[in-house]
Protein backbone atom coordinates (compact mmCIF):
# COMPACT_ATOMS: atom_id res chain seq x y z
CA UNK A 1 0.00 0.00 0.00
CA UNK A 2 1.07 3.51 -0.73
CA UNK A 3 1.30 5.90 2.16
CA UNK A 4 0.20 9.15 0.63
CA UNK A 5 -0.11 12.25 2.71
CA UNK A 6 -0.90 15.53 1.03
CA UNK A 7 -0.52 18.77 2.84
CA UNK A 8 -3.17 21.38 2.27
CA UNK A 9 -1.65 24.37 0.53
CA UNK A 10 -1.44 27.39 2.76
CA UNK A 11 -3.93 30.00 1.71
CA UNK A 12 -3.02 33.61 2.38
CA UNK A 13 -5.37 35.70 4.48
CA UNK A 14 -6.38 37.58 1.33
CA UNK A 15 -6.81 36.44 -2.25
CA UNK A 16 -3.99 36.89 -4.71
CA UNK A 17 -3.00 40.59 -4.58
CA UNK A 18 -3.51 42.42 -7.84
CA UNK A 19 -1.54 45.52 -6.86
CA UNK A 20 1.41 46.51 -4.74
CA UNK A 21 2.20 49.87 -3.23
CA UNK A 22 5.17 51.53 -4.95
CA UNK A 23 8.48 51.36 -3.11
CA UNK A 24 8.83 55.14 -2.79
CA UNK A 25 5.44 55.61 -1.13
CA UNK A 26 5.29 56.51 2.56
CA UNK A 27 2.01 57.00 4.38
CA UNK A 28 0.73 57.92 7.78
CA UNK A 29 -2.84 57.07 8.73
CA UNK A 30 -4.95 58.86 11.33
CA UNK A 31 -8.58 59.11 12.34
CA UNK A 32 -9.32 61.69 9.64
CA UNK A 33 -7.54 59.95 6.76
CA UNK A 34 -3.97 59.68 5.54
CA UNK A 35 -1.09 61.70 4.21
CA UNK A 36 0.75 59.92 1.41
CA UNK A 37 4.20 60.96 0.23
CA UNK A 38 5.75 59.69 -2.96
CA UNK A 39 9.42 60.32 -2.26
CA UNK A 40 10.50 59.35 -5.79
CA UNK A 41 8.23 61.87 -7.51
CA UNK A 42 8.22 64.47 -4.73
CA UNK A 43 4.43 64.53 -4.48
CA UNK A 44 2.15 64.55 -1.46
CA UNK A 45 -1.48 63.40 -1.33
CA UNK A 46 -4.24 63.78 1.25
CA UNK A 47 -6.71 60.88 1.59
CA UNK A 48 -10.05 60.83 3.38
CA UNK A 49 -10.93 58.00 5.78
CA UNK A 50 -12.18 55.68 3.04
CA UNK A 51 -9.14 56.27 0.83
CA UNK A 52 -6.89 55.74 3.83
CA UNK A 53 -8.54 52.42 4.62
CA UNK A 54 -8.29 51.26 1.00
CA UNK A 55 -4.57 52.08 0.99
CA UNK A 56 -4.08 50.21 4.28
CA UNK A 57 -5.78 47.16 2.77
CA UNK A 58 -3.62 47.39 -0.36
CA UNK A 59 -0.52 47.64 1.85
CA UNK A 60 -1.60 44.46 3.66
CA UNK A 61 -1.89 42.61 0.33
CA UNK A 62 -5.68 42.58 -0.02
CA UNK A 63 -7.14 41.98 -3.48
CA UNK A 64 -9.87 44.22 -4.88
CA UNK A 65 -12.82 41.93 -3.99
CA UNK A 66 -11.70 41.74 -0.35
CA UNK A 67 -11.25 45.52 -0.23
CA UNK A 68 -14.82 45.96 -1.50
CA UNK A 69 -16.14 43.60 1.20
CA UNK A 70 -14.28 45.35 4.01
CA UNK A 71 -15.18 48.88 2.90
CA UNK A 72 -18.86 48.07 2.39
CA UNK A 73 -19.04 46.51 5.87
CA UNK A 74 -16.99 49.11 7.75
CA UNK A 75 -18.68 52.11 6.14
CA UNK A 76 -22.20 50.60 5.83
CA UNK A 77 -22.36 51.21 2.08
CA UNK A 78 -23.86 49.12 -0.69
CA UNK A 79 -21.48 46.69 -2.35
CA UNK A 80 -22.41 48.02 -5.81
CA UNK A 81 -21.48 51.61 -4.96
CA UNK A 82 -18.30 50.51 -3.20
CA UNK A 83 -17.16 48.33 -6.14
CA UNK A 84 -17.22 51.29 -8.50
CA UNK A 85 -15.60 53.68 -6.01
CA UNK A 86 -12.80 51.23 -5.12
CA UNK A 87 -12.09 50.56 -8.80
CA UNK A 88 -11.93 54.29 -9.59
CA UNK A 89 -9.75 55.02 -6.55
CA UNK A 90 -7.28 52.26 -7.42
CA UNK A 91 -7.13 53.56 -11.00
CA UNK A 92 -6.31 57.01 -9.61
CA UNK A 93 -3.56 55.51 -7.44
CA UNK A 94 -2.20 53.71 -10.51
CA UNK A 95 -2.33 56.89 -12.60
CA UNK A 96 -0.26 58.69 -9.96
CA UNK A 97 2.09 55.66 -9.76
CA UNK A 98 1.35 55.10 -6.07
CA UNK A 99 0.41 51.48 -6.74
CA UNK A 100 1.67 49.13 -9.43
CA UNK A 101 0.26 45.97 -10.95
CA UNK A 102 1.69 42.79 -9.45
Amino acid sequence: MWDTHFEQPTVPEWGEPMYRVSEGVRSTHGQDGAIVLDVQQGQMFNLNRVGSRILELLESGAAEPEIVNVISQEFSASREAVENDVREFIESLRKHKLVLDR
